[in-house]
């Protein structure tokens, strides 16, 4: 990256010293494409790290701030070589890359912000409800909507799996599927403390995270959304263990 690449794109330094790694990392992978160019072959030559991360990179900035960039650019170079979107290049000696299929698919900054969303949550550790369903939107960030639809799965599910009918809803619905003496997905081979405990999760997850984004608009930031959707993959993962493992009492 030029002098003048650096400075027109983050003319503050101290804007750019206040970024993470990984929101520093788009404006070097953005620059490694420039200097690749679409076609990536001769140009691609170019792309080393010692090239990149250089005194020259930084002179457009004060001088008592040049190595504090320079470590910047280089925890952000990490950052992309963590995630796979460079790599080193086969038959080169070391620091020279080459942009990875991943890294190329990212065309613009925002492709880049559903990466760094995907990370947060991923979606192969998810139920497949949850997968299907919720993924979308909390990658679109309908975050409020996300957790709705989540418990929403769990709601249906539990629902479905103890065969209540629909009028049966929320926590009461919970509290009897999983009650620790009738409930007909309450495992009757765990100590009975146990039972209880899983009802009362049950219950508190949907009484706290379905019900108030169902009668209200719920400002969530991302990280909370992906732990909530976690939570709520779960919960469904342990209905599909009772729908296979328990049966009804008479």
């Amino acid at each position: 990256m030029t002098q003048q690449a650096l400075v027109s794109k983050i003319p503050d330094h101290n804007v750019l010293l206040a970024l993470e790694p990984e929101e520093l990392a788009w404006v070097v992978l953005e620059s490694l494409k420039a200097q690749a160019g679409d076609t990536q072959n001769r140009s691609e030559n170019k792309l080393n790290r010692d090239n990149f991360i250089h005194a020259e990179t930084v002179q457009g900035y004060p001088q008592d701030s040049h190595q504090a960039i320079l470590k910047a650019l280089s925890e952000a170079w990490s950052w992309l070589e963590r995630e796979i979107l460079v790599a080193h290049r086969p038959g080169e000696r070391e620091g020279w890359v080459f942009i990875t299929r991943r890294g190329a698919s990212l065309k613009t900054r925002t492709d880049f912000g559903t990466f760094l969303k995907s990370k947060l949550l991923p979606k192969e550790l998810l139920h497949p409800l949850i997968a299907d369903k919720v993924w979308p939107l909390f990658i679109r960030g309908e975050y409020d909507t996300a957790v709705f639809q989540a418990f929403k799965e769990v709601e249906v599910a539990v629902r479905t799996a103890a065969r209540y009918p629909a009028t049966d809803i929320g926590v009461p619905l919970m509290r009897k599927a999983f009650n620790v003496q009738t409930g007909p997905l309450s495992d009757r081979t765990a100590p009975e403390g146990e039972r209880q405990a899983l009802s009362e999760l049950f219950a508190g997850a949907v009484g706290s995270y379905k019900n108030p984004s169902s009668h209200r608009h719920v400002a969530i930031d991302p990280p909370e959304t992906a732990e909530m959707i976690m939570l709520a993959s779960h919960l469904l993962k342990i209905v599909d263990s009772r729908t296979m493992t328990t049966t009804s009492p008479p």
